[in-house]
């Protein structure tokens, strides 16, 4: 067996939290959960989408999706509202809020990430890049590789 130090399960858990780390002091001072901000960058890319596709995008389960939709839409975030075809699927949209909060924190954002280009290499952060998409491309299922890239069902971009 591998040892501890080669277990890319915890390698992969460390570098996230290497990662995290940068990112979570900005999260904070905007009130902003990491989980929320996954839905915020997401929903800021396209028109709108169904909770579905979103969930699988940005690898976040359905009912954990589903329970904290409520609270970013009281916030003023997001808006939700029921597909005109099928009455059982709930659209997500960026409410005017969202858009500004993710317009404010893209710019720290962006900020961030150059200071992790700066420590490491932006030809290191482009080439992690690629070869964890091999990775999720690899292992996972055709649905699992088109999820980790811009939604592609047909309810997915749908005019809020």
């Amino acid at each position: 067996m591998r040892t501890l130090d080669q277990s890319l399960p915890l390698k992969l858990l460390k570098a996230r939290e290497a990662v995290m780390e940068r990112f979570r002091p900005q999260l904070n001072a905007h009130g902003v959960t990491e989980q929320q901000w996954r839905v915020l960058r997401a929903l800021a890319e396209v028109d709108a989408i169904d909770i579905g596709a979103l969930s699988q995008w940005i690898a976040l389960s359905t009912p954990s999706l589903s329970r904290m939709l409520p609270d970013m839409e009281t916030r003023g975030l997001i808006k939700r509202r029921r597909h005109k075809a099928d009455g059982r699927v709930v659209i997500i949209a960026l409410a005017p809020r969202g858009r500004s909060l993710f317009e404010r924190m893209s710019t720290e954002s962006e900020r961030i990430y150059h200071e992790l280009e700066a420590a490491v290499g932006r030809s290191s952060i482009e080439a992690l890049t690629r070869a964890l998409d091999t990775l999720i491309g690899g292992l996972g299922d055709d649905a699992d590789a088109d999820a980790a890239h811009a939604p592609t069902t047909a309810l997915a971009r749908q005019k809020a």
